[in-house]
C-alpha cells in the first residue's frame, strides 16, 4: 500500500526538516546566536533531546506498536485506509491534540511526570528547539506518539505525516524567538485575523506565557495555557489566559540548574544537588501554619499568595506549587499598610484571614 504524502517518499520528514531550518535562518537573521546566553548544558539538552527523539525513541513506539499489533490485532491493519484525508486529518489531530492538552496539564499538576516535564520550563530563553527539551522518559510515556503509530497501523500514515507538518509548524513557530504574531496585534487593521487565530491555534504570545517565571508579572501563567497545536482546550477547560504581550523573565525560580545527564535520563539519573527536585531524597515540607502571617503591603502593588502551603517564603509563592493541583493567588494591595495574610490556607476569602483556622 502507498503510504507516501503526495506520491512523494518521507515527504513529511523532508518538510518538517525544513521548518526546523527556516526557524533557525530567521533565528540567527536576527542575531539570536550573537544575543543567547545558553550554556552547552542547554544546547545538550535541547538539541540532543531532538537527535534522541526523532532517531531513538519515535522510531522504536512505532516499531513496537507494529509489532504488538501485527502479533495480537493482525485483522486490524490498515482497517481505516479506505477513509479520505479530509476525514482522517481531523480525527489523526484533534484526538492527538486533546490528548497532548491532558498529558501536558497532568505534566504540572502531578510530581513525577513534572519532574520529566520540568527541563522544558528551565530554559531561560525561547527558541525553537525548546519544543525537544524533555526526559526521555517524559517522551517514552507520551500518549500523542503512540496514538501515531496506532493510526499509521490503521492505514493513517498519509493523515499522520500532513498533520505532523501542521503541528510541527505551530509548535516550533510557538517556541520560536520570531514573535510573528506581535505586528499582528500593533496593527489594529489586522486585529480581527490575529482574533480568530489565536482563539484556534496556539501562537508566540500565548505559548510564551506559559514559559514565563512567575505570574507576578501578570503577562505569564506557567499553570496553564498547556495547549499545543489548539487553543480550543485551554478555552474549553479554563486554562487559557490571552495577553498578547511577551514575558521578560522565562524559567524557573529557585532554579538548581541540574547537569543535563540528571534532567534527561531522570529517574535513572538523578542530581547531586540535595536542594533540586531531582534529587533521590528531595521532599516539599510544609510551611503551613494555623496562625496568620502580618506582612507589610504596598498599595497598587502585585503580590503573588502561595496557595499550596510548601512555599519556603510565606505567605508569598516561590514556586513550590509546580508539580501540584494547586496554583498561586495573583492579587493587587488595595492600601499600604499591615495585612492579615491566611497561612492556615483555608481562608475562604484568599489571601487574607477570616478567622478558619480557629476552627483547626
Amino acid at each position: 500500500m502507498d503510504n507516501a504524502l503526495f506520491g512523494i517518499e518521507n515527504l513529511d520528514v523532508y518538510i518538517v526538516l525544513g521548518i526546523l531550518i527556516l526557524f533557525g535562518l530567521i533565528e540567527v537573521a536576527a542575531g539570536y546566536l550573537s544575543r543567547t546566553n545558553r550554556s552547552s548544558n542547554d544546547w545538550i539538552q535541547e538539541v540532543g533531546g531532538f537527535f534522541g527523539l526523532s532517531v531513538v525513541i519515535k522510531p522504536l513506539i512505532v516499531f513496537c506498536a507494529y509489532l504488538f499489533g501485527s502479533y495480537f490485532f493482525s485483522s486490524s491493519q490498515f482497517a481505516l485506509s479506505h477513509w479520505s484525508l479530509f476525514l482522517a486529518l481531523p480525527f489523526y489531530l484533534l484526538i492527538d491534540d486533546v490528548m497532548q492538552y491532558w498529558y501536558h496539564r497532568s505534566a504540572h499538576e502531578y510530581e513525577f511526570l513534572w519532574k520529566l516535564h520540568r527541563p522544558h520550563h528551565q530554559a531561560e530563553e525561547m527558541g525553537f528547539f525548546i519544543s525537544y527539551r524533555n526526559a526521555a522518559l517524559y517522551y517514552i510515556i507520551m500518549p500523542n506518539i503512540w496514538w501515531v503509530a496506532i493510526c499509521t497501523f490503521l492505514g493513517l500514515a498519509k493523515a499522520v505525516a500532513l498533520g505532523l507538518i501542521l503541528k510541527q509548524a505551530v509548535i516550533i513557530g510557538s517556541h520560536s524567538t520570531i514573535h510573528w504574531d506581535e505586528p499582528l496585534y500593533k496593527w489594529k487593521i489586522f486585529n480581527p485575523i490575529i482574533s480568530v487565530i489565536e482563539r484556534i491555534f496556539i501562537t508566540p504570545a500565548f505559548h510564551h506565557a506559559h514559559h514565563g517565571k512567575s505570574m507576578i508579572d501578570g503577562i505569564s501563567d506557567p499553570n496553564g495555557n498547556y495547549g499545543n497545536m489548539f487553543s480550543i482546550w485551554d478555552q474549553v477547560f479554563g486554562t487559557a489566559k490571552f495577553t498578547r504581550t511577551f514575558p521578560v523573565e522565562l524559567g524557573l525560580e529557585n532554579d538548581p540548574k541540574e547537569h543535563w545527564t540528571a534532567s534527561y535520563l531522570y529517574p535513572v539519573i538523578t542530581a547531586d544537588n540535595p536542594n533540586s527536585e531531582l534529587h533521590r531524597g528531595f521532599k516539599k515540607e510544609s510551611t503551613k501554619t494555623k496562625e496568620p502571617i502580618f506582612i507589610e503591603l504596598e498599595k497598587g502593588k502585585n503580590y503573588l499568595y502561595c496557595q499550596c502551603g510548601k512555599s519556603k517564603n510565606p505567605p508569598f509563592c516561590d514556586s513550590s506549587h509546580h508539580g501540584s493541583k494547586f496554583k498561586p493567588l495573583l492579587f493587587e494591595a488595595k492600601r499600604t499598610g499591615t495585612a492579615k495574610i491566611c497561612n492556615c490556607k483555608i481562608t475562604k476569602t484568599g489571601p487574607f484571614c477570616d478567622n478558619s483556622h480557629l476552627d483547626l
